[in-house]
């Protein structure tokens, strides 16, 4: 039988999209598994190469910086890695469903382009941070700013609802205020994940967990070509932590935050806009661990006088690695320091899936997923109470 037509970014609403559910089952897990593993593959390699010939390079990051936890010079241009395995295989999987048939029903085509084309200025404010140190905030903001307007222009990218009548009245009233949101999600969201880029394994892993569930949600709805973009980010991610974790000689940088951060951001709304089922709240949610901690980062320094733009360490990951994560003791100082940077991941790893879970299992109902993330607020602003007044209890510090 005839599956039912999706619309997709860029492809006109009535245009005939006709597809067999026998052929969808049995091509387009093989194809997309596929794809992922180009991603995967050439992240890795990609990575492997900077590792190789960009460490001399990495004496540009200086030692004062408060958010370095690390000894050592590492290599900051894993985002160079993760942009270009994912670009890679959305090329791939577009060129495929053009011209050697569309066989896995993924109707990957000319929008992955302008998928492409958004992600391409964040993603070169962040590699331009990484190679040079030297770009302000204000023009890191305006390059994801020139993401969030291309997205709106070229996909027609929108908030169509918010999850209340009253709101979802404003917006049909307003249409411009559900683009005003949709251009300020794209342009945040990447410095939210920057925020939370301190250790390891923990901004790449939260990515990798946030785009697996975006994708578990668009395959229920039969928004395939979603979850192939999806996946195959989640993969390149992971070809990058093959080398950044546990290990920790090669970091993800702006670039690779402003990736993750376009990507999921694009992802949320595109989901929320095509698929009347999904709760907007199911993607703020997902995404709740980053955003609270940029909100609660901007109140905690206009509280103390000090701008939004300038980075401490203060942030909740970095408290958990000076307060909970006990000390590895060695001879070898640099090793000490790895180790407690390990293990702090793992923690925040798991406060991500506390809000995850929940999301993936009632994505559709709206007023569990708002319970969920004011559950959310309150735990977090109680811990970093807990962690700041050394009332954290013994069993997590073990």
């Amino acid at each position: 039988q005839p599956a039912a037509p999706v619309a997709l970014a860029g492809v006109p609403a009535g245009a005939p999209i006709v597809t067999c559910a026998r052929t969808t089952c049995r091509y387009h897990r093989p194809l997309m598994i596929w794809l992922s593993l180009v991603a995967f593959v050439v992240a890795a390699l990609a990575a492997g190469l900077i590792v190789r010939w960009m460490r001399g390079h990495a004496c540009a990051y200086g030692d004062g910086m408060p958010q370095r936890f690390h000894l050592g010079d590492v290599p900051r241009l894993g985002g160079a890695a993760v942009l270009l395995g994912l670009g890679c295989s959305w090329l791939l999987g577009a060129v495929q469903s053009q011209w050697g048939g569309d066989a896995g029903s993924l109707r990957l085509g000319g929008w992955v382009g302008w998928w492409l084309v958004a992600l391409l200025p964040a993603a070169a404010g962040g590699i331009a941070e990484d190679l040079t140190q030297r770009l302000a905030v204000r023009y890191r903001l305006a390059f994801t700013g020139m993401s969030g307007l291309l997205a709106i222009c070229l996909l027609d990218l929108a908030v169509p609802r918010l999850g209340m009548p009253w709101l979802d009245t404003l917006l049909l009233a307003a249409p411009w205020l559900g683009l005003g949101i949709a251009l300020l999600a794209v342009t945040g969201l990447p410095h939210a994940f920057n925020i939370i880029d301190g250790y390891n394994g923990l901004a790449g892993m939260v990515a990798i967990i946030v785009c697996l569930a975006l994708a578990h949600v668009a395959l229920q709805v039969d928004d395939r070509g979603l979850a192939a973009l999806l996946v195959t980010t989640a993969a390149a991610t992971g070809g990058f932590l093959v080398w950044n974790y546990p290990r920790g000689i090669l970091f993800a940088g702006d670039g690779g935050a402003y990736i993750w951060g376009v990507v999921t951001a694009l992802a949320s709304i595109s989901l929320v806009q095509r698929n009347g089922d999904v709760s907007p709240w199911f993607p703020l949610l997902l995404l709740i661990y980053p955003v609270w901690e940029t909100v609660f980062s901007i109140y905690r320094n206009t509280v103390r006088g000090v701008s939004p733009g300038v980075a401490d360490a203060l942030h909740f990951h970095q408290l958990i690695y000076r307060r909970i994560v006990r000390s590895v003791f060695h001879d070898d100082e640099s090793r000490r320091v790895l180790m407690r940077n390990n293990r702090t991941s793992p923690y925040l790893w798991g406060f991500t899936l506390l809000t995850v879970v929940p999301a993936v299992l009632f994505w559709s109902n709206t007023p569990v997923l708002m319970a969920f993330c004011g559950l959310f607020v309150v735990s977090y602003v109680a811990a970093y109470l807990a962690i700041v007044r050394f009332k954290v209890p013994g069993w997590l510090r073990r």
